[in-house]
């Protein structure tokens, strides 16, 4: 099954940039001739780079550029950056930690600490974590895993960051603070491949954060996988909003513009998350644009945000969006067929979503969809999704389509296993490992951890998944997996039969395992309400179990929480670990219902 195209219909003229606009853009292509990170070191890939005339581009919030920043211009910050840094007394293999804010004052700084041999740590924004002490907390942790000698912020969250570095005994300074220092040039010795480049967090970091470690080496194999993966072309431009202290966002849209040559657009995602179809309206305005990533819910709130009142051809013009990247989350065939209803009549084409897989710990993309050929889904039975074993009786079966996440990128290798190590034949579902190149040499002062996962080469990712005529196909991540009586069932398959319910939308509903009271293992079921009629509120909770009985054939835990109670990553996916220890804590806001 492959997701189609929607209506046709005529495409209007797309809205320009003001003309008093003095500020110009990097171009599309120039005369230099492209590589595909087939560099020794980042710093090499810049050094080219910066021999064309391609580049990043900051905007505000309403898509208005706001700064043309050359890779001419960001290598000559960074080479100053480093003799900065260098001058502070920091030396090779040390850390600093950076709020990673979408701006050149954060380019420069990783790409400074590339060139002085220091491991830059990209750490998150206070967007996503519940308030202020919430966030300083977060930072804490962050910074005694990561041990930085210094840590660099944005002036405007000098408070927070200030804070969470007297926490851990760090030196802070702010981004303007290190622009103003003298000092003198120095030499630079040049990165070994094998060198660690820098540390990556997973946006799901809590209580016991990992540094993974990833070298050059692995970096530039990882960014000539996935700009060959996605053909890159003479002419491609890129559209993100996505943050760079996640992966997806800082490997696939920050250090892959500069590893391949392609000049970049950027809206902060806090100002994507105000006004997500602005993100649209810069891909629309910028005539080269034809590269773009999101994770499912980017296209979800564009498709939901576009009003039955307006035309989307009278906004926007998608025609030239040439690759639709899909990842970081499960891929919805709904939402992406949601997305391309909302904005075939702009132009959009639906061949132009590429699935992909990947995670930090190899370095970013592990699987590619081959252009061209869009969202692809299989039917696949409940029984096999949860490991096998009839179907119950009386029980009609249920299917689930699961998204075609493409091929093993180039110079990886897939395998799926069962729990004791060995290979699964074709379309068996198993745990998915990986081995490459790209794969980390592990996480940072965590051999105990790094050895958990990674056997002779080999990364357990931690998902679960098949392989089918060349292809993988992702199911779910076997931690959250919920093991009932025996029996098998995949969260998600429980949260969205809740989606389909009226008045609930993708990300309202949170599905874990649980212990009651009297010892029974059960599914519990956190939904965020919008009503406060206490009787449509029970009706609701009641409605919801009979829903979840049917999937399951269990009764079920239902609670009713307020709306934006569920904790998220700072990439913004649900996090269900989260959700079930604030449950458990007794920290989550329940509504109060009659038994």
């Amino acid at each position: 099954m492959r997701i189609g195209r929607g209506p046709e219909r005529r495409r209007s003229r797309v809205h320009t940039a003001s003309a008093d606009c003095k500020l110009t853009p990097t171009p599309s292509d120039d005369a230099l001739p492209r590589r595909y990170a087939d560099f020794a070191t980042l710093g090499e890939s810049l050094d080219y780079a910066a021999q064309g005339t391609l580049g990043l581009n900051f905007h505000d919030p309403r898509g208005n550029l706001v700064r043309a920043y050359g890779f001419a211009e960001l290598r000559s910050d960074a080479i100053r950056i480093a003799h900065r840094l260098v001058a502070r007394g920091l030396e090779p293999g040390a850390r600093i930690a950076m709020l990673a804010e979408t701006g050149a004052d954060f380019a420069a700084a990783f790409f400074g600490a590339i060139y002085a041999g220091i491991w830059p740590v990209p750490l998150p924004l206070p967007t996503s974590f519940g308030g202020k002490d919430a966030y300083i907390d977060q930072l804490a942790v962050q910074l005694a895993s990561s041990d930085p000698t210094l840590l660099l912020y944005p002036a405007e969250l000098e408070g927070m960051a200030q804070a969470a570095a007297q926490a851990r005994g760090v030196v802070a300074a702010s981004y303007e603070q290190l622009a103003q220092e003298d000092a003198p040039a120095v030499d630079l010795a040049p990165a070994q491949p094998d060198d660690i480049a820098y540390l990556q967090y997973s946006s799901g970091s809590t209580r016991f954060p990992h540094g993974v470690a990833i070298t050059h080496r692995a970096l530039m194999s990882n960014l000539a996988a996935h700009s060959i993966g996605m053909d890159v072309q003479a002419g491609d431009r890129c559209v993100s909003w996505l943050p760079w202290y996640h992966d997806m966002g800082l490997v696939g849209c920050l250090l892959s513009p500069v590893a391949n040559q392609v000049s970049t657009d950027y809206l902060k995602t806090e100002d994507f998350a105000r006004r997500p179809l602005a993100w649209l309206d810069l891909i629309s305005r910028n005539p080269g644009t034809t590269l773009s990533y999101s994770p499912t819910f980017g296209y979800d709130i564009c498709a939901r945000r576009m009003s039955s009142q307006t035309r989307a051809s009278d906004r926007f013009d998608l025609s030239r969006w040439r690759v639709a990247g899909n990842g970081a989350d499960m891929i919805r065939p709904d939402v992406m067929q949601a997305f391309v209803d909302a904005f075939a009549e702009a132009g959009f084409d639906a061949k132009a979503f590429l699935p992909s897989y990947g995670l930090a710990e190899a370095t970013l993309a592990v699987s590619i969809m081959p252009p061209g050929e869009g969202i692809v889904v299989e039917l696949v039975e409940e029984t096999e999704l949860s490991g096998g074993g009839l179907a119950t009786v009386g029980r009609p079966q249920r299917y689930r389509a699961v998204v075609n996440c493409g091929k093993p990128a180039r110079e990886m290798e897939i395998a799926i296993r069962d729990e004791d190590g060995s290979k699964l034949p074709e379309r068996a579902i198993g745990k998915v490992w990986c081995r490459g190149p790209s794969v980390m040499v592990g996480y940072f002062r965590d051999p105990e951890a790094t050895d958990a996962c990674l056997v002779d080469g080999w990364l357990d990712t931690g998902d679960m998944g098949y392989m089918s005529n060349g292809y993988i196909y992702i199911v779910g991540r076997a931690k959250d997996m919920i093991i009932i009586n025996g029996r098998n069932h995949w969260p998600q398959d429980i949260e969205w039969a809740v989606e389909q319910l009226p008045g609930f939308k993708a990300g309202d509903i949170a599905a874990f395992a649980i212990t009651t009271p009297g010892g029974e293992e059960t599914p519990a079921v956190l939904v965020q309400c919008r009503t406060s009629d206490p009787d449509e509120r029970t009706r609701l909770r009641d409605e919801i179990r009979e829903k979840v009985r049917a999937i399951t054939g269990m009764n079920c835990v239902v609670e009713l929480i307020p709306p934006k109670t569920l904790p998220r990553t700072s990439s913004g996916k649900l996090s269900r670990s989260k959700a079930r220890n604030l449950y458990l804590s007794g920290e989550m806001e329940l509504y109060d219902l009659a038994a």
